[in-house]
């Protein structure tokens, strides 16, 4: 049997090739990527599942938007708590499917318990943030779809902050770092249950706690992949696989001297983040999440494709960190 394995699925394990998020789009993207994770789990590995939310989120503020003279529109967190059910449920579903199908066509073993087969569950999961964290005093997130200079004007004297961008203006919002997982210990009793568990999709539900001790939601988005090395511990996984759309991270990505990264220490790939490797907004988080995963005690992180996080568990293809010289 392999260890316990940490999955989190990017954007483009619930959208289409081209980023289309129609619900017929959806299912199909995640219907094709549980296949991938149901072979891993006949291979012998126990995994947990955490997701992005980014496109859904969008046109859920969009609708909130476009709404807003009948219905009162929601708070970010809510929309958070949404996408984490709507998506769920579709990873729930495709992923007991995929399952069904692998054992019948391999004749794999089903993991049981005393009850039974085991299940997919997903959890609505809330992750702790600082109040005090800097990112809500210089909110940079980029959310929802480009507006033109009138409408976002009419929204930014609602308390939204705006940033120009190249094709017009964007809502930009908070992401403070997660602290901790919440609702860990609810997926950690499913799991013992012989659950395979969905938690924290999108970064979780961010919440922060006041002097007196109550959670209160507050207008932010947690990196999820930032989250998922959070969570990863609080599971007691061994490897952290965080699932994009490219088998590796690149040294020089858009220049001729670009070079894919395979096995890596933490103390090396820290030097090429320090010299500027990484974009912020797309493998800065990735590489981010995958050093503290590590260097706070987890066995590896892998960066990969989708489609290759077996291989890249093997250590035959992707970004693989570790603390020390790869095997």
């Amino acid at each position: 049997m392999g260890g316990r394995v940490l999955i989190a699925l990017g954007g483009n394990a619930m959208t289409a090739s081209d980023g289309s998020a129609t619900p017929a789009d959806q299912w199909h993207a995640v219907r094709g990527a549980m296949t991938s994770v149901s072979a891993l789990m006949a291979a012998g590995h126990e995994v947990v599942l955490t997701h992005g939310n980014g496109p859904q989120v969008g046109n859920l503020i969009l609708k909130n938007q476009l709404a807003a003279h009948m219905v009162p529109p929601v708070p970010l967190d809510w929309c958070v708590a949404q996408t984490q059910g709507t998506i769920g449920n579709l990873i729930v579903t495709a992923l007991e499917q995929a399952l069904e199908e692998t054992q019948a066509s391999a004749r794999a073993p089903e993991r049981t318990t005393a009850s039974g087969p085991a299940r997919v569950a997903a959890v609505v999961t809330r992750t702790l943030v600082d109040a005090d964290d800097p990112a809500f005093h210089h909110p940079t997130k980029p959310i929802g779809r480009y507006f033109d200079e009138d409408e976002a004007r009419r929204l930014e004297e609602q308390g939204q902050t705006w940033r120009r961008g190249e094709r017009g203006l964007r809502r930009v919002v908070a992401s403070p770092d997660p602290v901790e997982v919440l609702d860990a210990p609810a997926a950690i009793a499913l799991m013992e249950a012989g659950y395979t568990v969905v938690a924290a999709g999108g970064g979780g539900v961010p919440v922060v706690r006041d002097p007196d001790g109550t959670l209160r939601g507050v207008e932010a988005v947690i990196d999820k992949d930032l989250a998922a090395a959070v969570l990863a511990r609080a599971v007691r996984a061994s490897d952290l696989v965080i699932a994009t759309d490219v088998p590796h991270a690149v040294v020089g990505f858009g220049t001729p001297d670009a070079e894919p990264i395979g096995a890596v220490t933490v103390g090396e790939l820290r030097e090429l983040q320090a010299s500027g490797h990484f974009a912020g907004g797309s493998m800065g988080p990735k590489v981010e999440a995958a050093l503290r995963f590590v260097e706070q005690g987890g066995e590896r992180a892998v960066i990969t494709s989708l489609e290759h996080i077996g291989e890249a568990l093997s250590g035959n293809i992707g970004t693989r960190v570790s603390r020390g010289v790869e095997e």
